[in-house]
């Protein structure tokens, strides 16, 4: 009897605990619940995260691979152009064709492409452009030219040309005289467009008859970032040549506008040359006003801070952009640079061009002279209002990104509007605490506004622009993470074939977007040429040795200049 209860025993106690057993299945079971449940909410805080996270393996990238497939592009697009519409200003890449912006054309995409081409090494693409050079071009003839575009584009695509001639000797040859002739001979061509009675240059100038041209709207007024953008190319060509007319002429503008007393700094966009009296009480850091601001930075840079008159005027503005223009989105916080319809104390206006973007950059090299954050950190003068200016650089540049981040297919629009409280739309922002920004996607896209009629894609560069000089100052990999985001949604949207090359479109939320049948020359002189320098070593073409004109055209710094500032502030 005891035998059999021990037995009994026995088997009963080597059966399975079910209660045991079902404890751990359920255990488990949650576990894994538990998992998955992180795993979704992680997948969809990446998904909603608009920073991103592959820059934190920006060590491990080979940028060298990634530059080169920005070369590649550069190819394509030139080569398309060479083959489809060779001396034409204006290419058609879905045509195959080009149109011209004067009788015999002014080889705008040529002279715009030089400094790229040499940028990146392509010896063999250099022939034909300086012989085109010196048996095409032609400035006799009769068109009305904008002064500011010549200025930039033409002027100080020559000018570029010529220097990175003597600092690259790979691209050398025995027929580079022709840059600096033939800069000589457009600068003096565009001299009597400063002939106006302010010394405001007119808007235009008319090529064979040698006269300023009043604009056509605007009551006659040059537009005010026109008048002010023209003074690192002339000044270079005085630096060059000896004659000091150039400078002169270029820099008398300055001093008008800086005798109109611009309340905090922040000038109206328009200006009469012959009063040299603003037009307008509108401010704005877009069209027409933008490059005014740019060069009053790079003015004190391109002489080597030899001119702290611009540096002056340089520290009143960007504090009036920070009392007066800088708000905040509704949802997100992002801040973003409103517009002044009707000037100071009046209410913001919503809207940000592309254009604007040219300002996270310029903000950064404003603050550390193209130094790295690191070095600029180490000087004495360096204090608490230098770093603010650095955060608002990187707010803005956020800012900037989110603009792409936003659509459809991840290029940016010509304008962004922004849904903001009407309260953030008050007049001086800057006294009232602007709220911390939110890093969510979803509430990006509830605070970016794309209005059908602005959202066209240009191929512009402001971005990249940015992009490019915040990795060389702050050396954060996020930027350049950010530019091969950008470039790799041009590749997709606006390549349209290896013959054609790209395109600029018509609509950043449709997928596929419809071309707009054009590319910009600014895409091979500007976009293309900061994203391939953004990938590049960061001993390659230093931002302490050079200053890039508003059309991404390089110059050196100046350390010796025989001319002083020929006017100080009244």
């Amino acid at each position: 009897m005891a035998a059999r209860r021990g037995k009994a025993t026995a088997r009963r106690s080597s059966r399975p605990s079910r209660p045991s057993s079902l404890k751990s299945f359920f255990g488990l079971r949650t576990v894994l619940i538990l998992a998955l449940s992180f795993a979704l909410a992680l997948f969809r805080w990446i998904n909603d995260y608009p920073i991103g996270l592959y820059h934190h393996a920006g060590s491990y990238v080979n940028w060298d691979t990634r530059r080169e497939k920005v070369k590649s592009a550069f190819i394509t697009s030139w080569d398309a152009y060479f083959t489809n519409a060779w001396g034409y200003d204006r290419y058609h890449p879905i045509s195959e064709k080009g149109s011209q912006m004067s009788p015999d054309g002014l080889g705008w995409i040529i002279v715009d492409s030089l400094d790229t081409i040499m940028l990146m090494n392509l010896t063999d693409r250099l022939a034909e452009p300086r012989k085109w050079l010196q048996r095409k071009l032609n400035y006799n003839q009769d068109q009305d030219v904008n002064t500011f575009e010549m200025t930039i584009r033409m002027l100080g695509g020559l000018l570029s040309a010529h220097y990175l001639a003597t600092k690259l000797p790979d691209v050398a040859s025995r027929r580079d005289s022709v840059y600096l002739a033939k800069a000589v001979e457009l600068a003096d061509k565009l001299l009597p467009a400063y002939e106006s009675r302010s010394g405001i240059p007119y808007a235009s100038v008319h090529l064979s008859k040698a006269k300023g041209v009043p604009s056509h709207a605007d009551g006659g007024s040059s537009s005010t970032a026109e008048a002010g953008t023209l003074q690192l190319e002339m000044k270079y060509l005085s630096y060059l040549t000896g004659n000091d007319t150039y400078w002169r002429k270029a820099e008398r503008a300055m001093k008008v506008l800086s005798d109109n007393h611009a309340e905090d700094g922040l000038v109206p966009i328009f200006v009469h040359p012959d009063s040299g009296r603003f037009t307008s009480r509108e401010i704005r850091l877009g069209s027409r006003g933008d490059s005014y601001y740019e060069y009053l930075v790079k003015q004190f840079l391109q002489t080597n801070g030899q001119e702290p008159v611009y540096q002056e005027m340089w520290e009143e503005a960007l504090e009036g952009i920070q009392q007066h223009l800088i708000t905040t989105t509704k949802h997100s916080g992002l801040k973003f640079v409103a517009e002044l319809p009707h000037g100071i104390g009046q209410p913001l206006s919503p809207k940000m061009d592309h254009l604007v973007c040219f300002l996270p950059g310029l903000i950064a090299i404003g603050a550390t002279r193209g130094h790295t954050l690191t070095k600029a950190r180490t000087w004495p003068s360096w204090d608490d209002k230098k770093e603010e200016q650095i955060q608002l650089a990187r707010d803005l540049m956020k800012t900037c990104w989110g603009m792409y981040a936003v659509t459809e297919t991840g290029l940016a629009p010509e304008i962004a509007w922004f849904n903001a409280d009407e309260e953030d739309l008050r007049p001086a922002p800057g006294d009232r605490p602007l709220a911390p920004t939110r890093n969510s996607l979803a509430a990006w896209k509830k605070d970016y506004i794309v209005k059908p009629l602005d959202a066209h894609n240009l191929q512009r560069p402001e971005t990249v622009e940015s992009l490019f000089v915040m990795w060389r100052i702050t050396e954060d990999p996020l930027y350049r993470e950010w530019g091969w985001k950008i470039f790799k949604a041009f590749e997709k949207h606006t390549k349209i074939s290896q013959r054609q090359g790209y395109t600029s479109v018509n609509d950043v939320n449709a997928v596929p977007p419809p071309p707009r049948d054009n590319m910009e020359s600014f895409w091979l002189a500007e976009t293309l040429k900061y994203l391939y320098l953004l990938f590049s070593p960061n001993d390659f073409i230093p931002l302490t040795e050079v200053v890039f004109n508003t059309e991404a055209h390089i110059f050196p710094v100046l350390s010796k200049v025989k001319w002083q500032t020929g006017w100080s502030r009244g």
